[in-house]
């Protein structure tokens, strides 16, 4: 595989060091490699999933290095003209996770649920992706994980087309859904089992996976229960863990969080992190908007079919004009004083909501309310900032 790698890096003119780390992110999948010395849950080894003769393996791994040239040579030269300094290196270091183009899906009754939806998540990113019901999610979702069948359009999982290579790409996704869509009746291990025999994984490598993420997600201790007998966020985790046993490197959740307490949740957004951490490239689907607030770096908003907003979440947070804060007040204040730049309303005899214009810092607020001799003792936000952006962007368009 490394003189293949040295062929293709030789044909563009790459300097040594980059085809020696062509090779490196060959060998390891493109994922990270970390140490996880002193966690007393130590990983188990990758899966082997699809494993061929090595002989049809090294064949596969020429084709895929020839079509990977010949498509780098198609996409960076002009008339003809092949310029390899155009090349960028991480064009052959990284590809998108997730690329969907001029995505479309029409039923037999003729709805349209997705016109030309086009999206791309990073690989190694923390995507949400948001919009009111009906919107077109579940579709999206459905058609990437080849639960749906397109109408029109392209989806590659990882450089692999859905039409061409869909065990390839059913091999990268892991999948959370909203159903528990598993045997009721079984064993919460054998639910695991069952799903890494479907990989072609081996039985006994698969009871270590089972169990390592049966311990992160904290149902070891039920692993001989019927899966009936779970509360509903233990049948979550129990999905999250099925969707992990064949180590995707795209996991896409769908509202992994409903139905879970606060506590079990704030949980399993340290174990999303820590995954994420890890290299796995997740995509959110949630109603929780500060879940998505949270845990995400990128965020895209669907509406009717098509994509709203595919931006950084920083820069679409930054549009907003103003926040609405709670502040509990020490004693009840005899009148509220009128300030620039912040708009006071009263809750109850102790407690006060304020909408801070931007540009306006709370440290000045809480200067004008204490020189009226108001003392704050707590504040929270009305709302989260991406649940307060997300409403006014739907009523926005509603207005149109």
């Amino acid at each position: 595989m490394a003189s293949l790698w040295r062929k293709l890096a030789v044909a563009v003119k790459l300097p040594q060091r980059a085809w020696i780390l062509l090779v490196a992110t060959a060998a390891t999948g493109g994922r990270p490699t970390q140490s996880r010395a002193g966690n007393e849950i130590s990983p188990p080894p990758p899966a082997r999933v699809f494993t061929r003769p090595a002989s049809r393996a090294r064949a596969k791994s020429r084709r895929e290095v020839s079509r990977l040239s010949k498509s780098l040579v198609e996409k960076y030269s002009g008339n003809n003209q092949f310029n390899p300094v155009a090349l960028p290196l991480q064009v052959i270091l990284s590809m998108p996770a997730l690329a969907v183009r001029n995505l479309a899906k029409v039923y037999r009754n003729g709805h349209e649920a997705l016109h030309g939806v086009d999206l791309t998540v990073t690989e190694g990113d923390f995507f949400a992706l948001l919009g009111p019901n009906g919107a077109g999610k579940s579709t999206l979702i459905g058609i990437i994980t080849s639960l749906i069948n397109k109408t029109e359009g392209e989806v590659r999982v990882f450089g692999h087309d859905l039409d061409r290579e869909p065990e390839a790409v059913k091999a990268c996704l892991g999948l959370v859904p909203q159903e528990f869509n598993c045997n009721l009746f079984l064993p919460v291990v054998e639910v695991i089992l069952n799903q890494a025999g479907y990989h072609g994984i081996p039985r006994r490598e698969a009871g270590s996976q089972a169990e390592y993420y049966l311990r992160r997600l904290e149902l070891w201790d039920r692993r001989g229960s019927q899966t009936r007998l779970l509360s509903g966020g233990m049948k979550r985790r129990l999905m999250i863990a099925r969707a992990l046993v064949h180590r995707p490197r795209l996991l896409i959740l769908d509202e992994p969080t409903a139905g879970m307490d606060v506590e079990i949740r704030h949980i399993m957004w340290t174990f999303l992190r820590e995954l994420n951490a890890e290299g796995t490239t997740i995509i959110l689907t949630t109603h929780y908007l500060e879940e998505a607030e949270s845990l995400c770096r990128h965020i895209a908003i669907i509406d009717g079919g098509r994509i709203a907003e595919s931006v950084e979440l920083g820069g679409l947070l930054g549009r907003l004009k103003t926040e609405a804060f709670v502040l509990d007040l020490k004693g009840r204040p005899a009148r509220l004083p009128r300030l620039d730049g912040f708009a006071l309303n009263p809750l109850d005899d102790h407690s006060l909501e304020v909408t801070v214009t931007k540009g306006n810092s709370l440290n000045g607020l809480f200067a004008a309310l204490s020189r009226h001799g108001i003392e704050v003792v707590s504040l929270r936000n009305k709302r989260s900032r991406l649940e307060q952006l997300f409403l006014t962007l739907m009523e926005g368009k509603g207005a149109k």
